[in-house]
């Protein structure tokens, strides 16, 4: 998106670090959409194009703070792929329970992706941050998703007889 999470998260870390709350920091990774990946690609995208729209962003505000972050952390700036994204997407859902948005499903699909080319140490600690709910993007999950919407009334007892059937109550 903006870059704004990274940088944010990179200034909280150094805080955290000098008030001797914490010896180290951590390495800053952030991924960006294949067709919004301008810090990625080194240039503006006038038209970025994904399925992740929180991330659809081809100018982002805060750039030149998160390359500082990525730099003074040593971390990693990558992107990934719509497919990449949507396979996270249900994959978090799937295993999880976590219902998040495709712009927080990129966390995942990066992690998984840098995973399989032997990026991360054997044992390393790896925290992806989701901050974006579902409900953010819910298109996504209509298109993506193999149940279709059940409608029903909107009374009480229509809403508990679809409840008692996933046995939720």
């Amino acid at each position: 998106g903006n870059a704004g999470n990274i940088t944010a998260y990179w200034k909280g870390f150094k805080e955290y670090k000098a008030a001797g709350c914490v010896a180290s920091t951590p390495k800053m990774i952030g991924f960006q959409a294949a067709g919004a990946a301008p810090i990625v690609n080194g240039e503006i995208v006038p038209k970025p194009q994904t399925v992740a729209t929180a991330i659809r962003i081809g100018n982002p505000a805060s750039w030149q703070k998160a390359v500082t972050a990525i730099e003074e952390s040593e971390g990693h700036i990558d992107m990934v792929t719509d497919e990449e994204i949507l396979d996270a997407y249900r994959l978090v859902a799937r295993t999880e329970g976590l219902f998040v948005e495709p712009a927080s499903a990129a966390s995942l699909a990066g992690v998984l992706k840098l995973n399989k080319q032997g990026f991360f140490a054997k044992g390393a600690r790896v925290v992806c941050i989701m901050t974006g709910h579902g409900l953010k993007d819910p298109d996504t999950t209509i298109k993506t998703c193999q149940l279709q919407p059940r409608v029903i009334p909107a009374q009480e007892d229509a809403v508990l007889d679809i409840l008692k059937g996933f046995s939720i109550l």
